[in-house]
């Protein structure tokens, strides 16, 4: 559970530093830059911002926590977790960058560690099924959609693509939960060959591609909690009916509770999913 929030922390640190690059970083000039989600373009002029650059290390760490989290526990619990990483950007937010919080949104960020500590409790070992090979496929499968979905979530209006956007990354950040569990060893045979690792890879890369056109296109609040949604609610399914996830005895309903509140927490903290382009600028409550 220290790993799980270690990562959130990681993350949520990451998501300020990565929405101001991704701002100054600026839309393309060339039509294919803005007709797709998937910008790699958009990726490499983002990351010659050192706050980028320091967003992604904060990630790298981040993803090492969260295998460690995903080898002992239920997805369900790793995957709360990570949405509670709004919570964290959320205060980094307010401390680093002057950006006042709501008395509402303080709440929020309790309500997420309440959820967060409910789950903590209830929580039971991770699953001992064995992932079969077709769910691994379907998992590389789920991979290349993301990719699809970001091709073509440019060209909506709008909303709508924020909020394709947001899914889309937090199906290919799903993707990375579930096929952690997926992967047998870390003998080279497995690396090379075994589907779950690409899965891994694919899924990451897209979603961060996604989240970086989310971050610096339209609706950030909306791609957010499209994000919330994807890199939850499926993952945990998965843990549950494939996999053998489970809680303490006697208390599902602890977690199912825990889950419902650490999510609903999130979603409410969903505009902390950008940060202020102007360093110093010092947002009023709710205009961020």
């Amino acid at each position: 559970m220290l790993c799980a929030l270690g990562a959130s922390v990681c993350f949520g640190t990451a998501t300020v530093l990565q929405a101001i690059a991704a701002r100054a970083a600026g839309p393309g000039t060339e039509p294919s830059e803005t007709a797709s989600g998937v910008d790699a373009a958009l990726f490499l002029r983002a990351v010659r911002e050192w706050r980028y650059l320091a967003g992604l290390a904060l990630d790298g760490v981040g993803f090492v926590l969260q295998i460690a989290a995903l080898r002992s526990l239920p997805i369900y619990t790793v995957g709360a977790a990570l949405a509670a990483s709004l919570a964290v950007t959320a205060v980094v937010a307010a401390w680093l960058l002057g950006v006042r919080l709501s008395g509402i949104e303080w709440g929020a960020v309790a309500v997420v560690c309440a959820g967060l500590a409910m789950l903590g409790l209830a929580s039971g070992e991770e699953g001992d099924r064995a992932g079969s090979t077709a769910l691994k496929y379907a998992m590389l499968g789920t991979a290349f959609a993301v990719l699809l979905v970001g091709a073509l979530a440019g060209r909506l209006p709008g909303r709508g693509r924020a909020l394709a956007l947001g899914l889309g990354a937090g199906f290919g950040f799903g993707v990375v939960e579930v096929s952690v569990r997926l992967i047998d060893g870390l003998t080279p045979s497995v690396l090379l060959t075994g589907p779950a690792v690409y899965a891994l890879l694919l899924g990451g890369g897209a979603a961060f591609l996604l989240l970086t056109s989310a971050l610096q296109r339209g609706s950030v609040t909306t791609a957010t909690a499209g994000l919330v949604v994807g890199e939850t609610v499926g993952p945990a399914v998965v843990g549950v009916v494939w996999l053998g996830d489970r809680t303490r005895e006697g208390l599902a309903w602890l977690a199912v509770l825990g889950f419902a509140v650490a999510v609903a927490g999130a979603l409410a903290l969903a505009r902390f999913g950008e940060a202020p382009a102007d360093d110093g600028a010092k947002a009023e409550p709710g205009t961020l």
